[in-house]
């Protein structure tokens, strides 16, 4: 199975951060994130994470994330400085894809991202497999279509899915059920 999330923010001690996922500590926080995530994913399943693994202290957080279950892959955020991809490199079953990443699943593409990214809009007609979909998180909206107004970009931040990794076949039926194309 393959699954999604990104932001997860281990060791971000910010009430804005914590808080709006219905935590009253950073603590609390990362240990959820890890417990439920190991409860959904398999090591034999992969999880892509798009951006902001960790903020401050980076011997917690890659502890925490050496603890996460499945091959773990990594699209590049805003707070995954030089010295931390450094330590994510290290780190086992996991790779690091950069900034961006194209990933194809049966008929449909994905555009990986941190950032919300324009990539194509639906118009009468057109068929969703012929579509590149934007998954991305950075935002921490609790919306999932919160960009569908620009294009098909799909939230993946844990705010928009009770603090759990999505699988691509949920997020698959998210889609076409909000645009009833498939």
């Amino acid at each position: 199975m393959i699954f999604f999330t990104s932001d997860l923010h281990f060791c971000h001690d910010k009430e804005f951060i914590y808080g709006p996922r219905g935590f009253s500590s950073v603590d609390e926080m990362d240990r959820a994130i890890v417990k439920t995530l190991n409860k959904i994913v398999s090591f034999q399943d992969e999880v892509y994470v798009l951006g902001d693994l960790m903020l401050n202290d980076t011997d917690r957080g890659i502890e925490l994330w050496n603890s996460l279950a499945g091959k773990k892959y990594v699209i590049l955020g805003n707070h995954d400085t030089d010295r931390k991809i450094a330590l994510y490199r290290e780190c086992p079953n996991t790779e690091i894809l950069g900034d961006a990443a194209r990933f194809k699943y049966g008929k449909y593409s994905f555009y990986l991202s941190h950032y919300p990214s324009m990539t194509d809009r639906m118009y009468p007609g057109d068929h969703l497999s012929s579509k590149l979909i934007n998954l991305c998180g950075h935002t921490h909206t609790t919306d999932r279509f919160s960009d569908a107004d620009k294009g098909l970009i799909y939230h993946v931040e844990p705010e928009c899915h009770n603090n759990r990794p999505i699988s691509i076949d949920d997020i698959i039926s998210d889609i076409t059920g909000i645009t009833n194309i498939k």
